[in-house]
Parts: structure tokens; C-alpha cells; sequence
């Protein structure tokens, strides 16, 4: 594996019990991953023979006895959308962008018994092909997370069982924010060179690049610093401060974030993002794991009064050709 991307999932993995993304599983050419409500999502991959994929497939579900599936093909490149998929004899219309109800339900039935799936143009022309080796254990994968097993809702792993034996969805955790009123602090001089020497931030790349932090108010007297601290080739890491009147201190969050769990530089206690931005309120950030951007993780972070807190994680681990990450962890954010 690229030795980025396991740094990458290192960091995705949990400190505290309260925040514990789903874990995400490879089964030939399909990457299945199931978030802490158990809405599971299944991701094509390219092969290995294949030149460079122009397009994917997901497939997601929803827990919960009457849980559907939602199909969405995708273009990574700029040719046409697909207008149709084809396995074997059997055509299946894509009206915009997603598949859903009964019509997804007969196309992943269709798909467990199949080799490769064909995407085709307006005019039927095939545009490119899917691999569905390992589609059924990673729906069987899926299944299981979903209490489906031996169940009439399941998609592989079928039974007898009516579908009242399914248990709900679990609920999203509900992270209380502060109302975002207030104006961003302003830094001075002598503290931004503080808080590079404590984060152990680098001189920027060049002289032309802006290498001060950017500062956003996140409601409750309190603003959030986050400054550009190191960068490589198509990522920058940015170390996070919270300022609250005169006092600067490194922020605190309750999953790690970015490359390392130990913050802008191991030796440091100051925690960061990775091409992070903030916006009403939101921190995030999105770690390549190569250029591409077809693996890495992505991230949200609120803030609750005390801490920044994961509101979203998605994440790939296979540099194969998809760029749709799937989501692993989901809260909910309230605001007066």
C-alpha cells in the first residue's frame, strides 16, 4: 500500500470511544465502508489491466427494515454521463444521477450473479466497464453491519426472516455548537511567531506564498486559528489554535485529524488539518493520499464550546482509480 495513505489511515483511526469511524474493507475490486448510523457504501475500483478508469459505480444502503439502495455511476474524467447500464442482455435506464427505489433493489440482484457491468452513452454506445469481482462479499460485508443476515432485506446473505427482525438505524450523535456571532480576533505579530515555535511550523515554500494563519470566529467569544505549518506536493498541514481574548492555546479535538494524531509535528501537542479551510463555522480538511485524489481522507469538525468535534469523515484506502470517498462517521450539529 502507498506508505502515504497508510500514514493516512493511521490518523483516521480513533482516541476516544466516543468517535469511532467505520472501518473500511477491500474485496477485489469493490471497497465497502459502513458509518456509525450503518449506512453502508460500496465503491468500485480499477483493475489492475485497466488503462485508467473514466468511471465508477456506487452503491449505498440505509439501515433499517425498509433500508433501499441508491446506485450512482460516475465520470472522473470529461467524457459523457452514462445514460444507461447493461449486464449482460438486461438494460437498466439511469434518470440523472442516481438510482433508487424497486429499480435499484432489481439491478443489485442482477449485479450479485454478474461478471462486469457496461455503462453506455445516449445513443447505447458502451462508454466503459465495471468489475464486479468481489461485489458480493462486499454486499455480504454489508449485510451483516445492517443485521440483515438470513433476513428477506439482505442482499446476499438472504433467509426466511421477515423484515421486523432488522434492526433501526442507530442515531447520529447531536453536537451542540455555539451561535456564530462575533467578529475573527485579530493575531499580532509576536503571537504568530509564537505559535509557529510551538507548533515547529516551517518557513514557507517560497517567498510568494501566503504563509500567515487564517482566523474565523466560531461563536462563544472565541475564534479558530489555522496556520499553514509545513507542505509537500499537493498538501499543506495547518496546525490549529484557539484564541479567546489575549490567550492563544493549541485546539482540541476529539478525533485526530489530518497526517499525524499528534498534531502539526510529533513532538508537538498542537493538533492539524491538512489543506484545511473554515467556513460558518466548520473546519475541514482533506488529506491526498496522491495527486489524484482518488484515496485520502476528508473531514468536518465543529466546534462545541470546548473542543472541535468530528461532524463527518470519509475516507479511501485504495488509490485505484475512485475518487468518491466514502463516509465512515456522521453527526449532527445544532446552533441556537
Amino acid at each position: 500500500m502507498n506508505p502515504i495513505v497508510s500514514a493516512l489511515l493511521l490518523a483516521a483511526s480513533p482516541t476516544a470511544a466516543t468517535v469511532t469511524p467505520g472501518a473500511l474493507k477491500t474485496f477485489g475490486d469493490w471497497t465497502v465502508g459502513c458509518d456509525n448510523v450503518h449506512r453502508c457504501t460500496l465503491a468500485s475500483l480499477a483493475t489492475d489491466s485497466a488503462p485508467g478508469p473514466s468511471y465508477t459505480l456506487e452503491i449505498a444502503r440505509v439501515a433499517g427494515p425498509s433500508g433501499g439502495f441508491e446506485l450512482a455511476p460516475g465520470n472522473t474524467g470529461d467524457g459523457p454521463a452514462p445514460a444507461a447500464l447493461r449486464i449482460g442482455a438486461v438494460r437498466f435506464a439511469v434518470a440523472g444521477n442516481a438510482l433508487t427505489g424497486a429499480g435499484a433493489q432489481r439491478i443489485v440482484a442482477t449485479l450479485t450473479t454478474a461478471r462486469a457491468l457496461t455503462l453506455l452513452g445516449r445513443t447505447g454506445k458502451p462508454l466503459g466497464t465495471i468489475s464486479l469481482a468481489g461485489l458480493s462479499a462486499a454486499l455480504r460485508y454489508a449485510d451483516a453491519v445492517q443485521h440483515r443476515v438470513d433476513t428477506v432485506t439482505a442482499a446476499v446473505a438472504k433467509g426466511r426472516n421477515p423484515a421486523s427482525m432488522v434492526p433501526a438505524a442507530p442515531p447520529a450523535p447531536v453536537v451542540h455548537a455555539p451561535a456564530l456571532t462575533g467578529v475573527p480576533a485579530r493575531l499580532s505579530k509576536s503571537q504568530i511567531a509564537a505559535i509557529n515555535r510551538t507548533a515547529r511550523c516551517e518557513p514557507p515554500p517560497s517567498p510568494d506564498v501566503d504563509w500567515s494563519p487564517v482566523v474565523s470566529s466560531v461563536g462563544d467569544n472565541t475564534s479558530l486559528a489555522l496556520l499553514p505549518c509545513s507542505a509537500g506536493a499537493y498538501n499543506v498541514v495547518g496546525a490549529l489554535f484557539v484564541i479567546r481574548g489575549n490567550r492563544v492555546t493549541p485546539a482540541q479535538t476529539d478525533a485526530p485529524a489530518g497526517f499525524e494524531a499528534t498534531g502539526a509535528d510529533p513532538e508537538t501537542r498542537v493538533p492539524s488539518v491538512v489543506n484545511g479551510s473554515i467556513e460558518n463555522g466548520v473546519l475541514t480538511s482533506y488529506a491526498k493520499g496522491r495527486g489524484l485524489g482518488d484515496c485520502g481522507v476528508s473531514q468536518r469538525f465543529a466546534w462545541d464550546g470546548t473542543r472541535l468535534r468530528l461532524i463527518e469523515q470519509a475516507e479511501m484506502d485504495e488509490c485505484r482509480g475512485n475518487p468518491n470517498f466514502i463516509r465512515t462517521w456522521t453527526a449532527h450539529v445544532e446552533r441556537p
